[in-house]
C-alpha cells in the first residue's frame, strides 16, 4: 500500500495560506474597480473626477495584475487552479478598459 507523498498533504495547508492575499488583493481590485465604474465626471471640465476614475483604475489593474504575478510562480500555480485568479483578471481588464475610455 502506498501513501501519498508530503507534497500532495501539504497542498491543502498552501492552499488556505494563499487564500488569503489572493482574496485580499481581488477585493482590492472589485473595489477600485466598482470606484472607476461609478464615479461620473460633472462635465469636460472635472478635472478632479477624471483623475479620480484614472487612479482607481490604475490601483484596480495594480492589485489584479499582484494576484497574476502571484499566480504565475510555478510553486504556486501547482497548487492554486486558474480559476481563482479569473475574477481578478476579469476586474483588471474592465478597469483597463475604463481607464482607456476616461477621456
Amino acid at each position: 500500500m502506498t501513501s501519498p507523498s508530503r507534497a500532495d498533504d501539504d497542498r491543502g495547508c498552501l492552499r488556505l495560506v494563499l487564500a488569503v492575499p489572493l482574496t485580499l488583493l481581488t477585493l482590492v481590485a472589485g473595489f477600485f474597480c466598482w470606484a472607476a465604474l461609478t464615479i461620473r465626471p460633472s462635465g469636460a471640465w472635472d478635472d478632479d473626477a477624471y483623475a479620480g476614475i484614472v487612479l482607481s483604475c490604475v490601483l484596480a489593474v495594480g492589485a489584479a495584475g499582484g494576484v497574476v504575478a502571484m499566480w504565475v510562480v510555478p510553486s504556486v500555480r501547482r497548487v492554486v487552479p486558474w480559476w481563482w485568479v479569473s475574477p481578478a483578471l476579469v476586474l483588471g481588464v474592465v478597469s483597463g478598459v475604463r481607464w482607456g475610455l476616461a477621456f
